[in-house]
């Protein structure tokens, strides 16, 4: 999987540092406790940049390139930070045929980032998914819990406006 670049600037904080070194004293002397450091990093900081990917490295002992190839490997790991308002455009067979590449591409263009990135202001995140269970509907996207169905691209400028 490739590294999904930032476009956020790394803005962990005192305490959650703190959190984090809190964590790794706690479970760095167990076996296995690499994924479980992660794991509690993630929730710490909501994602895994390479900032706190070293800050494990360099408190466990870890090589900095197993905690990345790990970051990578799992899905449940991100390395860039999620949006206040994370859409996810469905890619599913029904919405991929009704035309959800479109509005995925039209949201690549108006929010000027690549799928898997977020915007530099932290405002919208955006994201590929197979489905949402709203087939009947298609193509569709969530922002948030809501769902938006029926989509074409020039719909998708008024909807992000209400955001």
């Amino acid at each position: 999987m490739a590294c999904k670049v930032t476009t956020v600037p790394f803005r962990g904080t005192k305490e959650q540092e703190e959190k984090l070194m809190a964590v790794i004293a706690e479970l760095k002397d167990q076996p296995g406790s690499l994924m479980p450091i992660m794991q509690k990093a993630q929730d710490i900081y909501g994602y895994l940049p390479i900032e706190v990917q070293t800050m494990i490295s360099d408190a466990t002992g870890a090589p900095l390139e197993k905690i990345y190839g790990i970051s990578t490997f799992y899905a449940q790991f991100a390395l860039a930070p999620k949006g206040e308002y994370r859409i996810s455009v469905c890619l599913g067979t029904a919405c991929y045929v009704k035309g959800s590449q479109a509005v995925l591409d039209k949201l690549i263009e108006l929010l000027k980032i690549k799928e898997g990135e977020c915007t530099p202001d932290g405002k919208f995140s955006l994201e590929a998914c197979r489905c949402v269970g709203a087939c009947g509907l298609a193509p569709v996207m969530m922002i948030n819990e809501d769902v938006y169905g029926r989509l074409t691209p020039d719909m998708i400028e008024g909807i992000l406006a209400k955001y």
